[in-house]
């Protein structure tokens, strides 16, 4: 078999993309003032800045957007996506949102207030920025092997068992979450064993759990390379079991949805959905779109089905795993083993002579724009602050986006830059908000 997976798919559409010349990209770099967010789209040549919605679309997801519903109230669409997001979950009566964090604004709402705690193996950006908005005290409590980069542990995303039943037992936690896969941790899988665990504990002391479940499938397909327990079984039916260890969940299906935009949230508790619903009508749309057009929903609905196909996902971890082991090989320090969406590097070996006030991931990630016009994330102490367990850049692979010579291309960037990694300098905030900085902060070179 080849070392890159071979694509269960074959190219129907193309798209071009250009190199932008260096004097170009160095003017772009000034005028966004070194934040990567805010350089336009034709002028990156390759674009790993989120995974988020930016995949390619199946044909069947286009033929069924050709028949999309647009009426406000009853749509065709909408009930063609609350079946999908049933079968895909096993809940019922789901409420669609326009993506994530609209969920997690409602999610806000109806647990928590000024003083509430939320525990979690690790929330990612926004989440954290929603709950903490209403005043919430956020408890990252990830797995004592997600601290080891190298360390060959399978699920480093899982939750820390004893610190969560420590905190639970004190009396005061109002909500936990589960991410699954492990964003901020660096792409990693939650064994479903300690979901299992992690949702005994909190039906015990009372304690609502719900699964941040925008890269699920991944999860699942990792659970079933990775855990002998499940081999034989399909990534649906892991899927299912995850979602049935919860008392909610909420889901980006900008990602393992597969679609350009959209999303849901689902609850046990017909009281909370009941009051959700009302929420989302003042924010969003009513209850039959969410703030989603049927053309969406229709994308939606045949994504989350088509995201547990297990050849694609073995396509789709392998390409990520792929990226991961050639980064390794250059000498980069990365986060082991690889994860289900990105790759992360890990830049605090490779360039000590930058300190962590100077945002020394986010030096790697304008270096790569400005030699190579690829655009990375930085995921360390630009993004969390002192939160920030890791120095990492994300290279977040759209999916069925990229090919194999993509890929190379990067690692071959990588591997000049890692050659001149000593002329790297870091950066200082010139201007930044209050929350979320790293969407609209500027820089300047140190």
């Amino acid at each position: 078999m080849p070392r890159h997976p071979v694509e269960p798919f074959r190219v129907k559409v193309v798209e071009p993309i250009r190199i932008p010349t260096p004097e170009e990209r160095e003017r772009v770099l000034r005028e966004a003032k070194f934040n990567l967010f805010k350089i336009p789209s034709d002028k990156v040549f390759i674009d790993y800045l989120t995974d988020s919605g930016t995949g390619a679309l199946s044909q069947e997801q286009w033929a069924a957007m050709m028949e999309a519903d647009e009426s406000y109230a009853g749509p065709r669409s909408w009930y063609r996506l609350k079946e999908a997001i049933e079968e895909f979950t096993g809940y019922v009566d789901p409420i669609p949102v326009h993506q994530g964090r609209a969920a997690e604004k409602i999610l806000a709402a109806l647990y928590l207030y000024e003083g509430a705690k939320v525990v979690s193996n690790t929330l990612f950006d926004t989440t954290r920025g929603n709950f903490k908005a209403v005043g919430a005290e956020i408890y990252d409590i990830p797995t004592p092997e997600s601290q080891s980069l190298e360390s060959e542990f399978p699920f480093k995303g899982n939750v820390d068992l004893n610190r969560l039943e420590d905190l639970l037992r004190g009396g005061d936690v109002n909500l936990v979450v589960m991410v699954m896969t492990n964003n901020t941790g660096g792409g990693q899988p939650v064994d479903l064993d300690n979901l299992k665990e992690a949702y005994s504990l909190t039906r015990r002391y009372g304690v609502p759990l719900i699964i941040d479940a925008c890269r699920i499938s991944e999860n699942a397909y990792l659970v079933k390379k990775r855990n002998p327990k499940y081999s034989n079984w399909s990534v649906k039916d892991i899927v299912l079991e995850s979602f049935r260890h919860s008392d909610g969940a909420f889901m980006s299906g900008k990602k393992d949805g597969l679609s350009n935009m959209g999303g849901f949230l689902v609850l046990r508790d017909p009281q909370k959905r009941l009051k959700a619903k009302e929420l989302l009508i003042l924010w969003e749309g009513f209850v039959h779109y969410g703030g989603l057009s049927g053309r969406d929903m229709e994308s939606l609905a045949v994504g989350l089905l088509q995201s547990t196909d297990e050849d694609y996902l073995r396509y789709r971890t392998g390409q990520v795993a792929y990226l991961t082991e050639r980064i390794r090989e250059v000498g980069w320090d990365v986060m082991w083993p690889p994860g289900g969406h990105a790759a992360y590097v890990e830049v605090r070996g490779a360039l000590p002579h930058i300190p962590r006030e100077n945002f020394p991931a986010h030096a790697l990630a304008v270096e790569l724009y400005r030699r190579g016009a690829i655009r990375t994330v930085e995921v360390g102490s630009l993004m969390f602050k002192d939160a920030a367990r890791f120095e990492f850049v994300r290279f977040a692979v759209p999916r069925r986006t990229y090919s194999q010579s993509h890929l190379d291309y990067t690692v071959e960037v990588l591997e000049e830059t890692y050659r001149q990694r000593d002329r790297l300098r870091g950066f200082r905030i010139t201007y930044e908000p209050p929350y979320l900085r790293h969407f609209l902060a500027e820089l300047e070179p140190v």
